[in-house]
């Protein structure tokens, strides 16, 4: 995993635990949002580092 992916994942993890622990407060909408938008950019920062490293037409 790229160091990217890792900070997106962290922050996604955080993100739902403060979801979770806040189960009916102003938190649990901004919580899901970030969640949301967070677990996108780790996933696009997984494919892009993939891409990357395995490229076979490099040589």
């Amino acid at each position: 995993m790229s160091k990217m992916a890792i900070c997106f994942l962290t922050l996604t993890t955080a993100c739902v635990l403060l979801v979770l622990a806040q189960p009916s407060d102003g938190w649990t909408a901004i919580g899901g949002v970030g969640a949301g938008i967070f677990g996108a950019l780790s996933l696009l920062a997984l494919i892009a580092g993939r891409r990357i490293k395995f490229d076979p037409v490099l040589r």
